[in-house]
């Protein structure tokens, strides 16, 4: 196979973004206090709310010119005060990271632990809520990227309902891309990015919070930067706290609306669930195993596969990647042991065809 001209990035995000998008990088320069961001400002977080219908009434969004992990951080900075507690669930490294967290902004913290290649703790989760009332929040990633699981937030939403908890989500790898229930959820708050599942670029994310959270609550935020009630303040003052990523931004505005004339989410999540298909049960084929035991993707975003008997990760992904597909390592004790595959960006079934034959000369050779 001859070397393509183009890299399609299999990683989960940044992702492969279409001419329109990366053409809207080339927008004029404007200053970030005039009134032409403020319209661009101001129609993002406006689309945003409406990726979900049911959150466009009660919630509002919230932009941090960072990467999903500051938008996660700002999150629980700001809304888990350093009076109450918090729960937070882990079985991955991103629950690990918002227990680091919170650790670090002196707040007091439960956490409801799983191996990394079981679901969520409910029961110890529960043990939990019931002999600390003094718990407030519950922590949790809705898609845990380690391992390509897609929690059962379902099941832990029923348990903050019962227990009076707000819910606080991850959702940096699965917004627009999965069932968010906002409402049914008790969710306080999401946080997400503009790089994932919304196809745009690096730079930018976001928190969908609660309105009477921000305006009736003060903040507990540990950080002059990351303190997502300055942000709301002064983006609902047609301003913006500090110096935002202009152009990122103008990405992801063509990025929302090629999502709207998609059809939505709901349309994307079949179209990564018909891809996620395909590549799973062509790897199959090939004799290359999952990560978890499953006959199916549980998330539509990514999957995690075992690295080939006999094949070492390196050469695996510089083979894969010299015919045009980057693919990612796993994370902690799965560095070695496996790679991940997501179907993000702009990636479509030729590709996924095309990829399949890559995987199938790999394993020939």
């Amino acid at each position: 196979m001859s070397s393509p001209k183009t890299i399609k990035l299999l990683n989960p995000g940044p992702v492969t973004l279409t001419n329109q998008v990366r053409q809207a990088l080339l927008r004029e320069d404007i200053c970030h206090r005039e009134s032409e961001f403020s319209l661009l400002q101001s129609s993002i977080r406006s689309e945003l709310v409406r990726v979900y219908k049911e959150a466009e009434k009660d919630y509002t969004a919230v932009l941090i010119t960072g990467s999903g992990t500051a938008a996660v951080e700002s999150m629980v900075s700001s809304l888990v005060p350093k009076t109450s507690k918090a729960l937070v669930m882990v079985n991955g490294a991103y629950g690990e990271r918002m227990v680091n967290m919170l650790t670090v902004q002196g707040k007091e913290v439960y956490i409801a632990r799983s191996d990394w290649t079981q679901d969520i703790n409910l029961e110890l989760a529960e043990t939990l809520l019931k002999e600390n009332p003094e718990i407030t929040h519950v922590l949790a990633v809705h898609h845990e990227t380690t391992t390509g699981r897609l929690n059962d937030i379902p099941s832990l939403a029923k348990l903050c309902r019962k227990y009076h908890k707000n819910l606080l989500l991850d959702a940096v790898s699965s917004f627009a891309g999965e069932e968010i229930h906002f409402n049914e959820w008790n969710l306080e708050a999401c946080a997400a990015t503009a790089n994932k599942c919304l196809h745009g670029v690096p730079g930018i994310s976001f928190v969908i919070v609660r309105k009477d959270s921000l305006e009736k609550k003060e903040s507990a935020a540990t950080s002059i930067y990351l303190d997502l009630f300055r942000h709301f303040q002064e983006q609902n003052k047609n301003s913006t706290a500090f110096t935002p990523a202009i152009q990122v931004c103008y990405a992801l505005s063509e990025a929302l609306k090629e999502l709207e004339s998609l059809g939505g989410w709901q349309i994307r999540h079949s179209y990564y669930k018909t891809l996620a298909k395909k590549i799973f049960q062509g790897l199959r084929d090939l004799g290359v195993k999952t990560l978890l035991e499953i006959d199916s993707p549980s998330s539509v975003v990514l999957t995690a596969y075992q690295v080939p008997k006999n094949h070492a990760y390196k050469d695996l992904h510089d083979f894969i990647k010299s015919q045009g597909y980057v693919i990612y390592s796993g994370l902690g004790k799965f560095s070695s042991d496996i790679f991940r595959i997501s179907t993000m960006g702009d990636f479509n079934h030729n590709d996924a065809k095309h990829l399949l034959s890559v995987f199938k000369e790999f394993l020939e050779q």
